[in-house]
């Protein structure tokens, strides 16, 4: 692979920029359209009718938070399959409930949701702001949504004072109700009542889109999330800290893998909602997105199965480096290291997708790139977690591996991952995108 337009540290700069562009999943979604585009894929609507061309390159998103990004390939699809690289634009947060209005002793604060698996301690004493998506009507009565994003920290979740809580070193619970509430505003003492959050909202889209010409604020879907901007720390910067690493920083890499791809092969990127909770949605992974998308390239029964057995997904998503202070928690051969490559994921009871196969596939991609790789799978006697990857590989039938980048602190509001592996993982992207055979017409066992 040619090193001509990237280096590691331009690709991470790359990386922090988008982190900070990306709040939500709907600004992450909006700031893959904006490089897409500015690369030269065209934006398709789904409720249009579509005339796909070899050559070309198209776009599509569902929800303001889901997309597909399609290298359409000049070779003959039942030749060279599909490459298919796949992430999640959600993290673990809060989310802002619809009457979320809280006033206590003059205190103003928002009742909100716990979204995913959420870490809960390092939400406290953060200065927190607000962004999401609002649907509005404006000042002809037509209905749109905008995307919002205070910036500037308006929130924060004070802890409670060790004086008041003598075991909270050692035995401190968090009850998502009622301890976690985030506080806005302290309000004067002649005014009774909370403001109204709808309000807030319009003002905010006001103040910072007024072309929009708001009329009024219907609903919402807002986060809050740490105004802390993602940063290289450590003596000699070896780490990458920031939130919503699990998973943007998959979506990242296969945008920038998707944008070397060959013209002469067709690649995918989908990067998809809700993963965090189940990915049951229109669009996640366990939606018809995907699925959709392939019977409009591919009408044709027969031939759409045919591409799809020659076509292979590579599933990204975040695996658990092993911790220095916690090394028990990992089988003694299985602990993946920060900046020590991209780890393959394994699962006997298939909360991975792993199979021979794919991992050897993939091992050979990593060899061709000189990128290192390790394995992981978790202790016998524990949980594992899952991905996007057995549910696109029981939904559309396609063959997947499971590989990501080792991180400590995984759902935390701050995670922290290796300079190194994002970058090595878009190497062997790049390979994959650039393979120019059928990644799975492989002979059979039987």
């Amino acid at each position: 692979m040619s090193s001509a337009v990237h280096t590691q540290s331009a690709f991470n700069a790359g990386l922090l920029d988008f982190l900070r562009a990306s709040p939500t999943p709907f600004h992450a979604t909006r700031a893959l359209a904006e490089r897409l585009l500015a690369a030269g894929f065209e934006l398709l609507n789904e409720g249009d009718s579509w005339l796909l061309e070899p050559g070309k390159r198209y776009l599509i998103t569902r929800n303001d938070s889901s997309l597909i990004a399609f290298v359409y390939g000049r070779s003959k699809l039942l030749d060279t399959g599909i490459r298919m690289l796949g992430a999640h634009t959600d993290s673990p947060c809060l989310k802002v409930k619809p009457r979320a209005e809280l006033n206590r002793r003059g205190y103003f604060q928002l009742g909100v949701e716990v979204y995913g698996g959420a870490l809960l301690a390092p939400w406290y004493d953060r200065d927190l702001s607000l962004a999401g998506r609002v649907t509005y009507r404006d000042e002809q009565q037509q209905i749109a949504s905008a995307l919002v994003d205070f910036q500037r920290p308006v929130a924060v979740v004070p802890s409670l004072a060790i004086h008041l809580d003598r075991d909270a070193n050692n035995n401190r619970s968090i009850n998502a109700q009622k301890d976690i509430v985030p506080l806005l505003l302290q309000l004067p003492v002649e005014e009774g009542s909370p403001p109204d959050f709808r309000s807030l909202l319009h003002a905010e889209l006001q103040a910072s889109q007024p072309e929009l010409a708001v009329s009024q604020v219907l609903d919402y879907e807002i986060s809050l999330y740490d105004t802390q901007p993602p940063a290289l720390v450590g003596l000699e910067q070896d780490f990458i800290a920031s939130a919503r690493l699990d998973n943007l920083l998959s979506c990242y890499i296969g945008l920038q893998a998707l944008l070397e791809a060959d013209d002469q092969v067709s690649s995918l990127l989908i990067c998809t909602d809700h993963e965090e909770v189940g990915s049951a949605s229109c669009c996640g992974a366990k939606g018809p997105m995907l699925e959709q998308f392939l019977m409009r390239l591919l009408p044709e029964t027969e031939t759409r199965i045919r591409v799809i057995e020659r076509s292979m997904m590579i599933s990204a998503d975040n695996a658990h480096g092993i911790h220095p202070n916690f090394m028990e928690k990992h089988d003694e051969n299985h602990g993946p290291l920060l900046n020590r490559g991209p780890v393959i994921k394994v699962n006997a009871n298939q909360r991975y997708a792993t199979t021979s196969e794919t991992s050897a596939f993939f091992r050979m991609l990593c060899e061709v790139a000189e990128v290192p790789v390790q394995s992981f799978v978790a202790r016998t006697d524990m949980g594992c977690g899952s991905t996007i990857g057995p549910v696109v590989a029981s939904e559309v039938g396609v063959k997947t591996i499971d590989v990501g980048c080792p991180t400590f602190a995984m759902h935390s509001i701050r995670e922290l991952a290796g300079v190194q592996d994002g970058w090595n993982l878009y190497r062997a992207s790049v390979e994959f995108f650039r393979y120019t055979k059928a990644p799975m017409a492989l002979a059979s066992a039987l």
